[in-house]
């Protein structure tokens, strides 16, 4: 009696970013993943960093299939997440993939403005295990996204296996190999200061240039600033819930509680 050998379904991972469809890092990863998962790549058509969660709200937007299971939307990676559950994607995503992003996203103030971050914050909203994974430079200047995509796939195999806590996102930045060890790591800061550019159009008008200036790392030795800097991954989790539960009672605050309540408005 011979009996039928049950062949089992890959799990579904959504890919996205903020640098685009057709960015290195997200077919690097589309690449190494493709053997672990049925991958499907959403993002953005343009590059689209420092969008942090934005919706497009005000202009329509449009999609445009490359191939197969490979999507190019007009707006944020924010965006693109929406598009890839409501319209895109067959069935429900097991983890989402944002990344890999061409530079770090350390510190507080990058994971606020980072479409990266916000892509995998998207997910995690919408109650999908997601992760960010970004990546710096090497010292020729460029990137190794294949390394950076061996370390992503080994931490997908686990958390497809094991899952991840309720409502936490991981930021995960890896420094150029060779591989020297993992840290669970807290945030730092990088503090920008950027310079703002005042040029003319030809039309004689003035514009506006936001440049990126030279960020400061700032925090202890083991914020993630610090840890990379020493050759190790961070991973870092963030909490969508952004309450800072210590000053709920905290008298600076109470004060104000205090002054509307007792004033006759």
């Amino acid at each position: 009696m011979t009996t039928k050998k049950t062949v089992r379904k890959k799990p579904l991972v959504l890919l996205t970013n903020d640098d685009g469809f057709f960015s290195k890092g997200i077919e690097e990863l589309a690449k190494n993943l493709d053997s672990l998962a049925d991958i499907h790549i959403v993002a953005p058509a343009q590059e689209k960093s420092a969008t942090s969660l934005a919706l497009t709200l005000h202009h329509p937007l449009r999609v445009k299939t490359i191939r197969k299971n490979v999507y190019a939307v007009s707006g944020t990676p924010a965006d693109c997440v929406y598009m890839a559950l409501q319209k895109l994607l067959p069935k429900k995503p097991a983890l989402i993939i944002s990344g890999i992003n061409a530079g770090p996203n350390l510190g507080q103030q990058d994971i606020s403005h980072s479409g990266t971050v916000a892509g995998a914050f998207q997910g995690t909203f919408l109650q999908i295990p997601s992760i960010a994974v970004s990546m710096a430079r090497g010292k020729s200047k460029t990137f190794d996204f294949s390394y950076g995509a061996r370390i992503t796939r080994r931490v997908a195999e686990m958390i497809l296996s094991k899952g991840l806590p309720e409502g936490i996102t991981l930021n995960i930045n890896i420094p150029p190999p060779p591989f020297k060890g993992i840290r669970i790591v807290k945030l730092g800061e990088k503090r920008y200061n950027p310079e703002i550019y005042v040029k003319k159009d030809p039309r004689d008008r003035i514009y506006y240039w936001i440049g990126t200036g030279q960020p400061k790392a700032i925090g202890d030795s083991e914020s993630d600033v610090m840890v990379i800097k020493r050759g190790y991954i961070t991973v870092t989790p963030l909490h969508k819930d952004m309450t800072a539960f210590p000053c709920l009672q905290e008298d600076k605050i109470q004060h104000i509680i205090k002054a509307v309540k007792n004033e006759n408005i």
